[in-house]
């Protein structure tokens, strides 16, 4: 029934007996933002590495045109 199993209808109750109906909103809103902080940090790092791979790929190609072969 609309993909909610057992497990699932266990693990909320668990939930409200630790703690309790009044911290729920509490526990919800900072999951929410350690989840956002975490795909922050992680577009972060991916941005920083594509980067640091086009300033190589550009170092690369700039040191291959500083010495060119020469035409016969």
């Amino acid at each position: 029934m609309f993909g909610i199993s057992f497990e699932h209808i266990l693990i909320v109750g668990v939930v409200l007996l630790l703690f309790g109906p009044k911290r729920l909103p509490e526990l919800g809103k900072s999951l929410g933002l350690s989840i956002k902080n975490f795909k922050d940090s992680f577009n972060g790092i991916e941005k920083d590495s594509k980067t640091s791979d086009q300033i190589a790929s550009l170092e690369k190609n700039k040191g291959s045109d500083d010495h060119p072969e020469s035409k016969s």
